[in-house]
């Protein structure tokens, strides 16, 4: 350990992660004193708990923006404290003493590592968790809806079994004018029509109303009619809800288990599944890619000190978190596949921090 790590390697190391931290901070109290002067008067229309906008509300917003703003925060950390070396003349005996610069990247690139995994780690199995917190209290204090119910919702349960309901009442758990079809190949076997279902949370089965099943075995036909009938689905309540940027409260398992279904019903919420999933892995790369850049700008020595290169870091850091909206924007509405999508911005800004290594002082 004492072989692979030099003192000016944690030296370097400290710097980063400590200003890394501390911008951390100060964003933290930024987004909270903002956020504050925006949702006030949503929180004293709705009679928003103090205690649920502390540990409910902002327990979920700031690790969100935190996790969106991670690629700003990280650039502008490595900027800063690499910029302000350079401007202390520490950066040129370090590469005067016989220190290239690749062996100078490697301190940056491990404190990169570790960003990458505990943002990783984050994205996994922590940020779902509190854009639950966030979301539910969202809903209910900050915009809350009259009606988040589909409607005229067509859904394929199996391979041979599609599912259609008009209209859903989510508050009651009701969907009207609904049907099953049941098909063996193109062939239509069985459709049953129903004047509701309703959804049985104690017995976790459908109840339908006043309905009537079609039995069709080719040119012989049986009809079945009846007033109440239980009958298990593999649907939810859940699948007919409204409510925005659900995907991002999902767990692991639980968005997997959704992209399996979706591959099944072909409701059209693919592109949002797997952008969701993709995203988790791929995003934290953006701590090996700006801290390459960073890096990369920020070690020369300027005139101006510090301001140029942050300047241009903020700059730089906006322009690829706009890239992760346009990317995610044509995947959505482009018909952009959702894996490329997502490694958009880092080809491209990898590509802009290659170009940056070759020019940077050696």
């Amino acid at each position: 350990m004492r072989r692979l790590f030099k003192i000016i390697d944690w030296y370097i190391i400290q710097k980063y992660l400590g200003t890394f931290l501390f911008t951390m901070v100060v964003f933290s109290v930024i987004i909270v004193i903002f956020d504050i002067s925006e949702k006030l008067d949503n929180f004293l229309e709705y009679h928003a708990p103090l205690s649920k906008i502390i540990f409910q509300y902002y327990a979920g917003v700031l690790p969100f923006f935190l996790n969106m703003l991670s690629p700003l925060i990280n650039f502008i950390a490595v900027i800063f404290f690499t910029a302000k070396m350079a401007d202390q003349t520490e950066i040129v005996p370090i590469l005067s003493g016989g220190v290239s610069f690749n062996r100078f990247l490697f301190p940056y690139f491990v404190s990169a590592f570790i960003i990458f995994l505990v943002t990783l780690v984050f994205n996994l199995f922590i940020i779902p968790k509190t854009n639950k917190l966030k979301i539910d209290f969202e809903n209910v204090y900050v915009t809350p809806k009259t009606d988040n119910s589909k409607m005229y919702t067509h859904m394929q349960l199996d391979k041979n079994t599609y599912v259609y309901i008009e209209n859903f009442d989510n508050l009651h758990k009701v969907g009207y004018r609904f049907s099953i079809e049941k098909f063996n190949g193109d062939t239509l076997k069985e459709k049953l029509i129903a004047e509701s279902v309703t959804w049985d949370s104690v017995k976790h089965v459908w109840t339908m109303q006043n309905y009537s099943i079609r039995k069709i075995d080719g040119l012989n036909e049986k009809m079945i009619s009846g007033v109440t009938k239980d009958t298990v689905l593999d649907m939810q309540p859940s699948n007919f809800e409204l409510y925005d940027n659900v995907y991002s409260a999902m767990s692991m398992k639980v968005l997997d288990e959704n992209i399996r279904k979706e591959r099944i019903r072909g409701t059209g919420n693919m592109v949002n599944l797997e952008l969701e999933k993709y995203k988790r892995y791929v995003y934290p790369l953006s701590s090996f890619v700006l801290t390459l850049m960073g890096v990369s700008l920020s070690s020369r020595k300027v005139r101006g000190g510090i301001g140029l290169p942050l300047g241009i870091g903020i700059f730089l850091s906006f322009a690829y978190i706009l890239f992760i909206q346009f990317s995610t924007m044509f995947a959505l509405k482009g018909g952009l596949s959702p894996l490329i999508a997502v490694f958009i911005p880092n080809v491209i800004f990898g590509a802009l921090g290659a170009y940056l290594l070759i020019k940077a002082p050696k």
